[in-house]
């Protein structure tokens, strides 16, 4: 039996991310954060994700503190390849059916047991996109509820307004041609603070001919419901996105929203981090290319990633590689195991004779090192939300070829809004790569975007600076929200 005395106002927050890599990562870097804070932490991953963890990490990765602890729940899922993302729709599915409130509601049963070795549990911290189970939990042990929304303010005001589009008859399409005709080019004036948006910049999900969509009524359940939680937390900065945020806090039924990002920079100022051991990824990362890395001149190299759950063709596999190796540039790029849709992701003998000098590949690596090294010139992204915080950061312009979901929002605001990214065309071509590779790393548009990184790198160090508006708002998220209970 334990003692409660030595958890007399000790504050407890149980986090509980999306199953996905990038909505982990953030959200351990939440919870580093609120346990610097004297927040016992119980961070909550599915058995399946859990397991990949144990296996790219090590399997002491999970250990964690006496007062940082993992747990896991099922998700209901059939078993899948263990080194591959799960399907994304049946995720979404599982949340929409309900099928991880009984194994969350019995989590946090067993916690607040007082034979469970920890403090009651004070406070959640859930996914936005967990919020449908996450929320009902809350409101049952009468608990605070932050929802962390890991996505751009402008991708959340777009998921915001798909109600509105079904309502202006837009979605659902009344056919698949609707991709192809230049529908999605029609320019939508009437979500506040996104002016001159086209419906091809919002987040996809809406893209449907079919008005049950299982994504389209995730997306619009999280946001309908968002009022019941007591905060909403974005991974963004003031300066950054000022228009949205300002329509974000003048619009009803919107509980506080606290920026807070970028996250990493707050994690940084860290003096000594016990928790430096604990990892983010759920593939085992490659150190060996930082020493290669080191090889190379300052702003020479171009470093490709798209992420953890974008896949392509083989077709289009081979034209990034013509484009890198054609433009006769250094290049270090990141080719998953599943990258290639039913296919494995082989490169010709030919590719490799050409760039066996100027090239390095790696199936997984740590991005924000690789894009703070001095050599890294330019990124080639999906325009996944992370990836272009970490990429903005660390003041390093960016080529967009975004898949799916909000990466469309992320890559329009790069390029349009904040002049550090230039747009891939989706049908894929060495010569129109090799082209925007040359402009990226030797062109004028590259040197004007260049210097836009390094001007936006610095308003988001003062933004989490001693006096900034995301140190502010995580002190205010903490006292005004989660602290709430104790």
């Amino acid at each position: 039996m334990c003692s409660t005395v030595q958890f007399a106002n000790k504050p407890h927050a149980v986090c509980i991310p999306a199953p996905a890599q990038s909505h982990i990562k953030a959200m351990v870097k939440l919870a580093k954060l609120l346990h610097t804070r004297g927040f016992h932490i119980t961070f909550v991953n599915t058995e399946f994700n859990h397991k990949r963890f144990l296996k790219s990490q090590g399997p002491n990765s999970l250990d964690g503190l006496p007062d940082f602890r993992f747990e896991a729940i099922p998700d209901g899922l059939p078993d899948s390849d263990e080194g591959a993302t799960q399907d994304v729709t049946l995720l979404a599915e599982a949340v929409v059916k309900d099928r991880f409130f009984s194994p969350f509601r019995d989590l946090l049963v067993r916690l607040n047991e007082k034979a469970s070795c920890v403090p009651p549990v004070t406070c959640i911290v859930s996914d936005g996109f967990m919020s449908p189970f996450a929320i009902t939990a809350a409101e049952e042990f009468g608990l605070p509820i932050a929802l962390f929304f890991t996505i751009a303010a402008c991708s959340f005001m777009g998921f915001k307004h798909y109600r509105a589009l079904i309502e202006k008859g837009l979605v659902p399409l009344k056919d698949e041609s609707y991709l192809r005709n230049g529908f999605l080019d029609k320019v939508i004036n009437w979500i506040p603070g996104m002016k001159d948006i086209r419906l091809r910049d919002l987040p996809t999900f809406f893209r449907t001919t079919n008005l049950d969509d299982t994504l389209l009524n995730l997306c619009m359940n999280v946001t309908d419901e968002v009022h019941k939680a007591s905060a909403v937390i974005l991974l963004t900065f003031n300066a950054l996105e000022q228009d949205v945020l300002s329509a974000l806090s003048s619009m009803r039924n919107i509980p506080p929203v606290y920026t807070i990002g970028p996250i990493e920079l707050l994690l940084n100022q860290i003096p000594k981090d016990p928790l430096k051991v604990v990892g983010y990824s759920l593939w085992k990362e490659e150190t060996e290319c930082l020493q290669w890395l080191d090889s190379k001149a300052p702003n020479s190299v171009v470093y490709v990633n798209f992420g953890s759950i974008t896949v392509m063709t083989l077709e289009q596999l081979v034209e990034f590689g013509w484009g890198l190796a054609n433009s006769k540039l250094p290049f270090f790029w990141v080719i998953r195991p599943d990258l290639v849709i039913g296919e494995s992701a082989i490169l010709s003998p030919d590719f490799f004779a050409e760039t066996r000098e100027k090239g390095l590949i790696a199936s997984w690596c740590p991005q924000e090192q690789v894009l703070n090294h001095p050599s890294v010139g330019g990124f080639l992204t999906h325009s996944g939300w992370n990836s272009t915080m970490e990429s903005l950061t660390a003041g390093v312009p960016m080529l967009c070829w975004p898949f799916f979901a909000d990466q469309q929002t992320d890559c329009y605001y790069t390029c349009n809004k904040w002049g550090i990214g230039m747009e891939i065309d989706n049908d894929v071509k060495r010569d129109g790569v090799r082209k925007l590779i040359k402009e990226l790393m030797e062109g004028e548009k590259g040197k004007k975007m260049k210097s836009k990184a390094m001007e936006w790198k610095k308003l988001a160090k003062e933004a989490t600076g001693p006096l900034g508006s995301s140190s502010t708002n995580f002190d205010n998220l903490v006292n005004n929200v989660l602290l709430r209970n104790t």
